[in-house]
């Protein structure tokens, strides 16, 4: 069985977010060498139904689901992210030692779990997540987990966008993906790291 630095269970913004920035330290930090990152997406993000106007950076009128690939090959881009299709329902085990399964019944092993499964429901089975109304939803009946300010449930556990209570816009939910893998690069290093690249001539 396969062992991942860390798994990102959603490949909406915030999961994918996650994902770029946390393979971007490749090749800028030793402690981000060699490590490997798995995404398991079971394409359902809300952002393959959008089509978007109004996000920092992206042409106006993009498809949700374009937006979704160009983030994806962003992501695998850096040779160190895994995406796979598959629904996960339970993570069980704890901080370097988990266990996520999928209900086709792989299973795959990780450091670190973050949840980036947006606020529809949450059916994972997994001990010490606690689901709460989402205080953000523009509509009812929506969920997110309770989390700490350094969105994490317990330790190794994270959740990140719309699952974390955001608001629900793609640069919120982004916004929330990166800085969870901030937070977990900050763990690795023992201190508050960014990952910034500048252009070869202003080195």
């Amino acid at each position: 069985m396969e062992r991942y630095d860390v798994v990102i269970v959603g490949g909406g913004p915030a999961g994918l977010s996650c994902a770029l920035t946390l393979a971007s330290a490749k090749g800028h930090f030793e402690w981000g060498e060699n490590r490997k990152y798995l995404v398991i997406d079971n394409d359902s993000s809300d952002l393959l139904k959008a089509q978007l106007y109004n996000v920092p950076g992206l042409p106006q009128g993009i498809l949700g689901r374009e937006a979704l690939e160009n983030l994806r090959k962003q992501a695998q881009s850096y040779g160190n992210v895994e995406i796979v299709k598959g629904r996960v329902v339970k993570v069980e085990g704890e901080y370097k030692n988990f266990k996520v399964i999928t209900e086709e019944d792989k299973e795959y092993l990780g450091d670190i779990v973050v949840f980036a499964t947006g606020f529809h429901e949450f059916n994972i089975e997994c001990e010490g997540v606690e689901v709460i109304e989402n205080k953000r939803s523009p509509r009812p009946g929506k969920v997110q987990l309770k989390v700490d300010e350094d969105n994490k449930i317990r330790e190794g556990l994270y959740a990140a966008g719309l699952i974390a209570g955001v608001s629900t816009m793609y640069a919120c939910a982004a916004g929330s993906g990166v800085q969870v893998a901030c937070n977990i690069q900050a763990l690795w290093a023992g201190k508050n790291v960014v990952v910034h690249d500048v252009p070869k001539d202003k080195q």
